[in-house]
C-alpha cells in the first residue's frame, strides 16, 4: 500500500505508533514512512544471544538464560551470532492487511539480516526481531534507528479468520517476546 494509505490508517486508526510522517535520514540510518512502506526503528533493549551454558536451542523450551540483556544506545553482536530486540513502534494490522518485513539495506550489506515473521491480520505490538551478525566480526546496531522496513499488503477482503480470533500467543506484546509454545 503506497504512503496515503499508511499514512491515513497510523493517523486516523492508530495503526502505527508513534508515527513519523516523514523519512528521517540526517546522520542517521533512516526511518519513518517511505514510498510503499514505513521504516521502522529499533529500541535500545537487546537480548544477545549466548552459548556460555552450552545450552541447546529448542523451540519447545527455549532456556532464556541463553541471552545476555543489554540495553543503550547501541548493541554489539559477537560474530556469527545474533541478538533479539523490538521495535519503537506498536502496530495494529487491520482485519484485511498482511504486513510483512525486509532488513534495511545499509545494514544488509554488512552482513547483518534482519529476520520477522508477519504480522497477521488483526495482530498488534511490539515487533520482536531478530538481528543476525552473519560476518566473522563483532557487528554494531544502532538504537533508535532504522532496522527494517514494513510493507502493507491489503487482501481483496477481509480474512475469515484473523489472529486476534485466535488469541494467538503473541498478542500486543511489548519488549523482545522470547519464543512459546
Amino acid at each position: 500500500m503506497p504512503d496515503v494509505w499508511i499514512r491515513e490508517q497510523a493517523l486516523t486508526r492508530g495503526m502505527i505508533e508513534p508515527f513519523v510522517e516523514t523519512q528521517k535520514r540526517d546522520g542517521v540510518i533512516s526511518y519513518g514512512l517511505s514510498s510503499y512502506g514505513y521504516d521502522a526503528r529499533v529500541a535500545d533493549e537487546f537480548k544477545i544471544f549466548t552459548n556460555v551454558d552450552s545450552a541447546v536451542v529448542d523451540p519447545k523450551d527455549f532456556a532464556p538464560s541463553s541471552f545476555v540483556d543489554r540495553s543503550g544506545p547501541v548493541c554489539i553482536i559477537p560474530p556469527n551470532s545474533f541478538a533479539l530486540a523490538h521495535t519503537v513502534e506498536y502496530f495494529r494490522v487491520p482485519r484485511d492487511v498482511l504486513v510483512i518485513c525486509l532488513g534495511k539495506s545499509t545494514y544488509a550489506r554488512c552482513g547483518i539480516i534482519v529476520n520477522v515473521t508477519p504480522l497477521e491480520p488483526e495482530w498488534e505490538g511490539q515487533v520482536t526481531i531478530e538481528i543476525s551478525n552473519t560476518t566473522p566480526l563483532p557487528a554494531k546496531i544502532y538504537a533508535h534507528e532504522g532496522i527494517c522496513q514494513f510493507l502493507f499488503l491489503q487482501g481483496a477482503g477481509p480474512c475469515e479468520v484473523s489472529y486476534a480470533d485466535k488469541a494467538g500467543k503473541y498478542m500486543r506484546q511489548r519488549g523482545v517476546a522470547l519464543p512459546k509454545l
